[in-house]
């Protein structure tokens, strides 16, 4: 299974799974990079010490530098404060070694399940594009199906940490890949991965025009929102809040573009325990309702 990355210094995310650990034995007996491996335990399951610790095994046996820290973020722990949480740790490991980027091993199977996920979730033209690599994040496995993946595995006689939570479908990813990935043909699988890369292209031509409206200081001229036709305007909402880092579903930029149009000055639109939305004179500006500050 060939994989290349640019000569570099990166941060390799390794939870112990049998994706990560694969990706990490490719890429270290390249001999090409430097690699930190980073591990964040997000204090969901009772054993993740013991992943931890074959992680950190597994660092050793490279002769690599390691990097973990708790997350302690409890067992009800949803799986977006979980992946949040995950990011924000690998992206302060990455400002603290200096790295190029951050390596993840997300592959084709994993790409499926996002696309369906995020068209049940209603996240839009960007949901169903995520994944893709970039110059934070790179992503080496995407084109790869995890049936590859796992016979690399047992080939090179690999060892892996199963999450126990794999097995809970009361989390949506687990029941998207139990309940609909297996019953999806070799040609259906095929569609919806040209029908992302297709939403890939699109992203980019429409991603430059809206960074231009939007400007530079994250707030947002609600004139803009106005008079745009429906369904631009709440694209436009959806690039400003990606901007700001905040996840979203289809009722919430519902709900953004209607009070837009009927806000008044100093009044403002809650869309979660820590934010909101306030109309400062005629733009839209995201205000944390903990420090009382402007984004």
């Amino acid at each position: 299974m060939e994989v290349q990355i640019k000569p570099g210094k990166y941060i390799i995310a390794v939870s112990g799974g049998v994706d990560s650990v694969v990706l990490l034995d490719i890429l270290a007996k390249q001999h090409n990079n430097e690699l930190i491996v980073a591990h964040f335990d997000h204090g969901i399951r009772s054993d993740s010490e013991q992943d931890r610790k074959f992680v950190e095994d597994l660092a050793k046996k490279y002769n690599l530098e390691f990097e973990f820290t708790e997350g302690n973020l409890g067992a009800k722990a949803s799986e977006e404060l979980a992946r949040n949480a995950r990011y924000s740790y690998l992206q302060a490991v990455k400002k603290k070694h200096n790295a190029q980027a951050i390596i993840t091993a997300h592959h084709q199977d994993d790409v499926l399940e996002t696309v369906i996920i995020n068209m049940l979730r209603g996240t839009g033209r960007k949901g169903i594009s995520s994944l893709q690599s970039s110059s934070e994040i790179i992503r080496p496995l995407v084109s790869i199906p995890k049936t590859k993946i796992l016979e690399y595995a047992k080939i090179s006689n690999l060892k892996w940490r199963e999450d126990s939570t794999n097995s809970d479908d009361g989390y949506l990813r687990n029941w998207v890949r139990h309940n609909i990935i297996p019953k999806l043909t070799v040609s259906q699988k095929q569609y919806l991965l040209a029908e992302q890369q297709k939403f890939v292209n699109i992203n980019k031509e429409i991603d430059a025009i809206l960074s231009a409206l939007v400007g530079k200081d994250n707030c947002l001229n609600r004139h803009l929102v106005i008079m745009l036709p429906h369904n631009l305007s709440k694209e436009l909402v959806a690039y400003w809040l990606r901007r700001n880092n905040i996840d979203f579903d289809s009722k919430l930029i519902e709900k953004i573009v209607i009070n837009a149009k009927t806000l008044t000055p100093g009044k403002k639109t809650n869309i979660s325990k820590e934010l909101s939305v306030n109309l400062c004179e005629d733009r839209l500006c995201l205000v944390s309702t903990i420090r009382k500050d402007t984004l």
